[in-house]
């Protein structure tokens, strides 16, 4: 181990990872709640430490060069570790205080937080969750970066080398009008049925989207055009006659009693999502998250 003093500080870093985000040394010096010619020299000491040239600037805009592209994703993971290393410091009394950030999908977070949230509050008194709902995609950035400390995802999407803990399977229901050939059907529904029928989906960015578009492309159904940004939208769209869809399991009961709609069950072998908790490997979060993933799991909604 190096035990020489390192040529730069975390707030230097800081200022850099900042600079990167905003791409203007204004605005990131607003952030970081420092004057812009103490950042700039904050910065110009940086690179004069590392011996490299971090920024392109003009007066019209400011970009990362290539080492500095490479640099900043160093820089970002030093300061996750260093305020991992801080909460593990404050949590070491009692993991389940204080606050956990966490993130959610759209295609759960409407129709699961109603349960599982009151249980939360109920069962851990001292700790506070702030929820953040998005696309997959984007909270396993966040996550990557530290600005969440777990994300509630499906895990056949995309999630990188993450630690998680398994809540749920939500299996799949093909969702019909009430008047439609295939909602008339009794019995379990099967992708071959679906061949040739046109098929309604989210927008591009769902994680839900990627998992019916590929049963639907197996079946050689027919997407149409028009992509709903929400569940709700969806099955509005179905009512209204436009077409089919699926649904999964956990927004059946909502979305039915919101529109005229024919459910059907799949066949063995059922679709589905895993739903999971995910986060950080070596996280200070680790044992208090197991926790909180084994109270949602005891709330989560039964059909």
């Amino acid at each position: 181990m190096n035990l020489a003093p390192h040529p730069f500080t975390l707030r230097q870093l800081q200022y850099f990872v900042a600079v990167a985000e905003a791409l203007s040394f204004r605005k990131a010096a607003e952030r970081c709640h420092v004057s812009q010619p103490s950042l700039s020299a904050q910065i110009a000491q940086l690179e004069g430490a590392l011996g490299v040239q971090l920024f392109e600037r003009d007066r019209r805009r400011v970009l990362l060069t290539p080492v500095g592209l490479e640099l900043v994703e160093r820089a970002r993971r030093l300061l996750v570790e260093v305020d991992a290393l801080t909460e593990a410091a404050k949590r070491a009394g009692d993991p389940l205080s204080g606050t956990l950030r966490l993130g959610v999908i759209p295609t759960v977070s409407p129709y699961l937080l109603p349960a599982v949230a009151p249980t939360l509050r109920k069962r851990f008194p001292r700790l506070t969750v702030r929820w953040l709902e998005d696309k997959t995609e984007v909270l396993v950035r966040d996550l990557d970066r530290g600005a969440l400390d777990a994300a509630l995802v499906a895990l056949e999407a995309e999630v990188g080398d993450v630690e998680s803990a398994v809540l749920a399977e939500d299996p799949f229901f093909l969702v019909t009008p009430r008047d439609h050939p295939l909602g008339q059907k009794k019995g379990e529904a099967t992708p071959a049925e679906l061949r040739g029928q046109d098929v309604l989906l989210l927008d591009e960015g769902h994680c839900f989207r990627t998992q019916a578009l590929a049963l639907c492309s197996r079946a050689r159904a027919h997407e149409l055009e028009f992509r709903a940004t929400s569940l709700p939208t969806l099955t509005q769209m179905i009512a209204s006659g436009a077409g089919i869809s699926l649904l999964p399991a956990l927004a059946v009961a909502t979305e039915v009693k919101r529109s005229d709609l024919k459910v059907r069950p799949f066949a063995e072998p059922v679709p589905k999502r895993t739903l999971a908790l995910v986060w950080r490997k070596r996280s200070p979060f680790t044992g208090a998250l197991k926790e909180v993933a084994g109270a949602m799991r005891e709330a989560w909604p039964r059909k």
